[in-house]
């Protein structure tokens, strides 16, 4: 299992293509690993170069809590340990955030963005539903050190239902995948750590992003998810939004064929 030795931490990656290739790297939402664009590499490395990584608190990346870190920084390091001079980068919610951050603190390394239920560095707090603030409680009234099995099934069921769906409606075996996807962070529900966020945050600097981006959302996502998935769409100069029906904020688990097509064209449609 490859793992990249930075201060603090040995970053865990893979590797899938050849090396030759146009590059692409994938960043797992907070509620996964690398495991979540499982389904997508072997149609993927089919012509680009994939690298995938659990960035720190997650998966199979140890690191200290004690020693600060830049999530944007260590995605740099990865692309300098494996000599990519540019990549595109492609990051599902927290990692749609460290992608973002990466593509405006190192904008020569990046050749094309995708934000997928991305979070966006300063945005404006978003108003949740009612329910949606119900569900936020249930989450928040769990302490990590007391019951993280707890904590990160609520996280998931929250995420993955999304909202305007009843859970017992949905696919069984999307949400087991959703659970199983998240299950491994549980080891690390409490050590986040001391995390340098990029200065100035991203919102507000999104016209300077001067690359092709392809921001998606599920339809039944959060409040503040379709709120930055707009955000995105309408602040960053070379867009193309995409709006899945049924799917909440894993829309490349939960509608992997429809997601992989139209990343795949968006790809080809910009020769990246």
């Amino acid at each position: 299992m490859p793992s990249l030795d930075l201060p603090g931490a040995a970053l865990h990656y893979e590797t899938t293509g050849r090396a030759s290739a146009p590059a692409l790297l994938l960043i797992p939402a907070g509620i996964a690993t690398l495991r979540m664009w499982d389904e997508h590499v072997e149609a993927l490395s089919d012509s680009h170069l994939v690298v995938r990584y659990d960035p720190r608190g997650f998966g199979g990346t140890r690191h200290d809590a004690a020693v600060p870190f830049a999530n944007h920084a260590d995605a740099l390091a990865l692309l300098d340990h494996l000599g990519l001079a540019r990549a595109t980068v492609v990051g599902a919610s927290r990692g749609g955030a460290i992608a973002i951050d990466l593509a405006l603190a190192s904008p020569d390394r990046v050749a094309g963005l995708v934000a997928v239920s991305a979070r966006v560095g300063g945005h404006p707090d978003v108003e949740p539903t009612p329910d949606e603030q119900r569900r936020f409680d249930a989450v928040d009234a769990v302490d990590p050190l007391v019951d993280p099995v707890r904590l990160v099934a609520l996280e998931t069921a929250l995420f993955a239902v999304g909202t305007g769906r009843d859970e017992h409606a949905l696919d069984p075996a999307f949400l087991r995948r959703a659970h199983d996807l998240n299950a491994p962070n549980v080891s690390h529900a409490a050590d986040d750590g001391d995390i340098l966020p990029l200065d100035p945050p991203a919102y507000g600097r999104l016209g300077d992003l001067d690359v092709p981006a392809l921001v998606m959302v599920g339809d039944h996502d959060l409040s503040q998810f379709v709120a930055q998935f707009d955000t995105l769409a309408a602040s960053l100069p070379h867009a193309t939004a995409v709006r899945i029906a049924d799917a909440a904020h894993l829309p490349s688990v939960e509608r992997a064929a429809e997601f992989r097509s139209v990343l795949l064209e968006w790809l080809g449609g910009h020769d990246l």
